[in-house]
């Protein structure tokens, strides 16, 4: 089951692609878990969530996914792992916030709310990542070779 978890090639793709998405990503999990980028912080972020009627363990499951997922991807540390977190809290926010205002983003601010198209392009990264593993220059890689 881990070897299956780590496995992976020296594909400079994947790479290209965790690295990618762990750094767009990592700022939003820092908003929420550590206050930085003009975020409020962990306590700040569980109230606001669990207010709009999400459970707790729910908003605590978002915060490590988003900020240790991403550190995972940059890594390429459990990059199978760390993508469905991340996929799976972009679908979460699809369904419970961004559908009702439709695809697109609100670029020119005359929509309520933003779209999904950048949960979207998130999920879809993240599904490759899952398929493909962490590729060079992961953790993952490394691990393997010890694993079998």
């Amino acid at each position: 089951m881990i070897r299956k978890l780590l496995a992976t090639n020296n594909d400079i793709l994947p790479l290209i692609l965790r690295v990618t998405l762990g750094l767009v990503i990592f700022p939003h999990g820092a908003q929420k878990l550590l206050g930085w980028f003009g975020g409020y912080g962990f306590s700040a972020t569980m109230q606001a969530m669990t207010g709009m009627g999400l459970p707790a363990v729910i908003v605590f499951l978002v915060i490590l996914a988003e900020s240790f997922g991403a550190l995972g991807l940059i890594t390429g540390f459990l990059t199978r792992f760390s993508a469905f977190g991340i996929a799976t809290v972009m679908l979460g926010a699809v369904v419970t916030v961004h559908a009702k205002a439709g695809f697109f983003m609100n670029w020119s601010g005359q929509q309520q709310g933003e779209g999904y198209e950048y949960h979207l392009l998130v999920i879809g990264i993240a599904l490759a990542l899952m398929i493909r593993g962490g590729g060079l220059a992961s953790l993952d890689g490394a691990l393997a070779k010890r694993v079998q």
